[in-house]
Formats: structure tokens, sequence, C-alpha cells
């Protein structure tokens, strides 16, 4: 009997101690709870880590899955294309300075070709300029061919800034008293083309001043003009 009472009393200290263990190992506060728990089954021998992971949607950007969605793609602007043949047709006026305190107030025609390289802003330019007027009663023409070279600067948004200087041969008819109607000629200046997007046509508005050495004397006669490039 004895013996019963015992062995009775060593198992109820071994099982109050297990107990014990268990309450000083288990995790404190809501944190440990967080990351892990400890079950009571010691009996076992087992223990179990409860371990929590977070959403798909809360993981960094760096873990996150890459979207298969292709990108939009961008869309292009203001795209113009460049030709290296300018075809020019046009109004021109001009105040033509025959001799000092006489002028003749002229309105013609203005024609050119341009050619620059892979459209580029070096280019050489033709022109021919025909003016109709009258001095004393009598009709005259001034007919002016020249060429050299012109600068451009295109902008990307359909206007083109341009100058140009050109050198050749002036004629003007009929014959006066003051002398000869032929002579060197020069003109120096420049102008805008405006392009609307897609479109070989452009409009053209210029300003110039013409040099002549007509009559034993010099001649600087404005000019102004306006009309159509053809782009090819």
């Amino acid at each position: 009997m004895r013996h019963a009472i015992f062995v009775f009393g060593l198992v109820m200290a071994l099982s109050m101690g297990a107990k014990a263990q268990t309450g000083q190992l288990a995790p404190q506060g809501n944190e440990a709870a967080k990351s892990f728990a400890l079950t009571d089954d010691w009996e076992a021998g087992q223990l179990f880590a409860v371990v929590s992971y977070p959403a798909p949607e809360a993981m960094p950007a760096a873990f996150a899955e890459p979207s298969s969605a292709p990108a939009e793609p961008q869309g292009v602007y203001g795209v113009f294309q460049e030709y290296d043949w300018q075809a020019y047709g046009g109004y021109t006026f001009i105040r033509f300075l025959e001799v000092p305190g006489t002028t003749i107030n002229m309105n013609g025609f203005d024609f050119s070709v341009a050619y620059s390289p892979n459209g580029k802003w070096f280019g050489l330019e033709g022109a021919l300029t025909t003016g109709f007027g009258s001095s004393a009663g009598v009709n005259s023409q001034l007919v002016v061919g020249m060429g050299g070279p012109r600068l451009r600067w295109a902008t990307g948004r359909g206007i083109d800034f341009w100058v140009h200087g050109l050198a050749g041969g002036a004629r003007l008819t009929p014959q006066t008293p003051y002398g000869s109607g032929e002579s060197f000629s020069y003109e120096l200046g420049g102008g805008v083309d405006l392009t609307r997007r897609h479109q070989r046509i452009s409009y053209r508005i210029e300003g110039d001043m013409v040099g002549t050495l007509l009559f034993g004397t010099y001649q600087d006669s404005p000019k102004i003009s306006a009309g159509i490039v053809y782009r090819f």
C-alpha cells in the first residue's frame, strides 16, 4: 500500500512539472503569438510552428509577378517627310528704282527651283523673276535670272525658314535713253514656307532686295512675293 501511494505521488509531481515547463516556453505578447505557437502535446514530444505569409498584393514590387499585358504604343506626332526638290511659283511686286527720282512699280511673277540633298539645311537654287510696269507712258519689262546657295531651317512643325543669296543678270526693255538695259544683278533675302502635315504643297511668303547696275549707276529695288511650293 505504501508503495502504491509513493508511485502515485511521483506521477503527479512529474505531470505538474511538465505543465510548468510548457507555460515557461510559450511566447509572450501579441507579436510572438503572430510568429509561432506551441502546442500542449508535450507527451507526444512534438513542437509545431505556424508561420503567416503576407498577401500577394502586399508584397514588394520587386517580388511581384510581372504583368503579361503589353504596353500601349506611344503615338507619333508632327512627322513631315523631307523632299530633295522644291518648285515655287507665285506673284511678285517690285518697286524698281530706275534712276534717281524715277521709280517704277512692277507686278509680275516669280519662279524658282531649289535642290537640297537629302532634305538637309544646305541647297542650291535657281530663280527667274519678271515684272511689268510703265514709265512716262511707256510699258517696260524687267527680267532677272539668278542662281546661288540657299540655307534652310526646318522646325519640324510644318514651318521652314530659309535665306538665299543669288547672282546673275538682268534685262530691262524697251531701250531707254539712259543707256544699256542689261547688267549684273543679285538678290538677297529670305522667307518662310508653311506646310500642312503629310502634304507636298507649301505656302510661301518671301522678301528680297534686288540689285542691278543699269545705266552706269545702281538700283536696289525691294521685292515681295507670295505663292505655292511643290515638293518632290
